[in-house]
């Protein structure tokens, strides 16, 4: 069975922004999705801000295998019911991959606990994603080092968590370096934070940022069942131990009660 991929995009820019409109007519989202889908073993939709439950309903996150974020101009509009389902999906197994902006996005913040605020600067100059750990999965296709021609500038100090891997670092043509594919785990989910992305510029064209995408993709996807008892905290009663033991001391709770939240 294909991998199933659900491309969340804002699709406020290309609403409000004839230039982003002109780069991509099928919404940021949409161009995303069609490289997902040049992949048989992907099959990627599409899902925006603006439909009911920003299109992630829970059924549909339900039968989601890795969902894709793009974010900037709206994060605050993003309902915070919505964010608590996601992250949930997350914690039982969806793989998650957080594009450009997304960095600030609620949904990235939550799970990462930090700021994750960074240097940025938008003045159309080169980058290079150089791939530092050849041998990931995700890094496999693109050889030492993608090249960009027009980028926005992302910089150190970016304020997240130690990743679990480093995949990519970026250097940009005013100097300035940051580390542009990060992965980590939260739950049973993998997650992994992609930088290149910014609106302005036909990055999403590139086929070198459309193969780490398509990589990321099968990189982030866990076959096995949800977890879907990972937020519960369930009472053990004495006499369901696994060995036979006898009851000592004090005790708070009765069997089977609900723990204090």
């Amino acid at each position: 069975m294909p991998v199933k991929a659900v491309v969340w995009g804002e699709n406020v820019h290309e609403q409000t922004n004839a230039a982003v409109r002109d780069l991509y007519p099928l919404g940021m989202h949409g161009t995303i999705a069609a490289a997902l889908n040049q992949d048989k073993r992907i099959e990627a939709t599409t899902a925006t801000l603006q439909e009911p439950e920003h299109g992630l309903s829970d059924t549909r996150l339900a039968a989601t295998d890795v969902l894709l974020w793009w974010g900037h101009a709206a994060h605050g509009e993003v309902k915070d019911e919505i964010v608590e389902r996601v992250q949930k999906r997350v914690w039982e197994g969806m793989g998650l991959i957080v594009l450009h902006s997304g960095h600030y996005s609620k949904i990235f913040k939550r799970l990462m606990g930090t700021p994750c605020s960074l240097k940025w600067r938008e003045a159309g100059e080169r980058e290079r994603v150089w791939a530092i750990n050849r041998g990931h999965p995700i890094a496999q296709g693109i050889g030492e080092c993608l090249e960009i021609g027009e980028t926005e500038m992302y910089g150190e100090p970016f304020a997240v968590p130690e990743p679990l891997e480093t995949v990519f670092i970026s250097w940009y043509e005013g100097g300035e370096v940051f580390r542009s594919g990060l992965t980590y785990q939260r739950g049973a989910g993998k997650i992994f934070y992609f930088s290149p992305g910014h609106e302005t510029y036909p990055i999403y064209h590139n086929e070198g940022v459309q193969q780490v995408l398509r990589n990321a993709v099968h990189w982030a996807h866990n076959p096995a069942p949800a977890w879907s008892g990972i937020t519960s905290a369930p009472n053990v009663p004495t006499d369901k131990a696994k060995e036979k033991i006898v009851q000592k001391g004090l005790r708070l709770h009765a069997d089977g009660e609900k723990g204090l939240s």
